[in-house]
């Protein structure tokens, strides 16, 4: 088998691993400025208080960086625990009929486009080298030694988020108070056009059309949330 053929069917999870993690914080990121800034905004439209709006966004970092990485964990540990049972399962099918696995093996590689006589030498010679490692990637798309972590994902979630949650919060206390709101929405639709723009390049979609996604949603939530807000101070709830 040449050094291409080899190259072909090593496992790729490396790079979409990565361009994964990568896709992930920059969502995180944006789940911690849009909620963020529609909290802060609402806060700021019923009062001009500093601490309450400080107070405000404090918690709301605090307890979305929580529920998100609890929800990441969860969510990935369920994957993790499903990819291990799936190679369990294939461990014992292994173990119990060799042949019939190597045969399976061919007609993964048969039915990707190479000879039966290719595909039945690249089943062989991959079964010498690890046979567990080659029928994970086939038949799975695991690498039994790249099992997601749900810790790291926990953590990324959190870091992310509160990354993403920083910029509405820092926008709405620095500036003057009459300006407060204008700044933090104008700070806030710029950063979303850049995450919208973000996710559009890893995942290969449209960049205008991402980027007016999340632009108009966070638009929207601030908008909204500052209604609620001037609502509030008008009727002194």
């Amino acid at each position: 088998m040449t050094e291409a053929a080899e190259d072909q069917y090593l496992p790729q999870t490396g790079l979409a691993a990565k361009l994964n993690w990568l896709r992930a914080g920059v969502l995180g990121a944006n789940d911690g400025i849009v909620s963020t800034a529609g909290l802060v905004v609402g806060v700021a439209a019923a009062s001009s208080n500093t601490d309450a709006i400080l107070t405000a966004g404090i918690a709301g970092i605090s307890a979305g960086a929580i529920s998100m990485a609890v929800g990441e964990y969860v969510s990935v540990s369920t994957q993790r625990d499903t990819e291990k049972a799936l190679l369990e399962q294939e461990s014992r099918e292994l173990e119990q009929d060799p042949a019939d696995e190597l045969n399976e093996l061919t007609a993964i590689y048969h039915a990707k486009g190479l000879s039966a006589e290719t595909a039945r030498k690249v089943a062989e010679e991959l079964t010498a080298y690890d046979v567990f490692a080659a029928h994970a990637e086939a038949e799975l798309g695991l690498n039994p030694d790249e099992l997601t972590n749900p810790w790291h994902a926990a953590l990324s979630s959190a870091v992310s988020f509160t990354v993403g949650a920083l910029l509405p919060l820092l926008a709405i206390l620095l500036p003057p108070e009459s300006a407060r709101i204008p700044v933090t929405m104008v700070a806030v639709l710029l950063a979303l056009a850049l995450t919208g723009s973000i996710s559009a390049g890893l995942g290969g979609s449209s960049r205008p059309r991402a980027m007016a996604r999340v632009v108009i949603g966070g638009a929207l939530a601030m908008a909204v949330t500052y209604g609620i807000g001037q609502l509030a101070d008008v009727t002194g709830i």
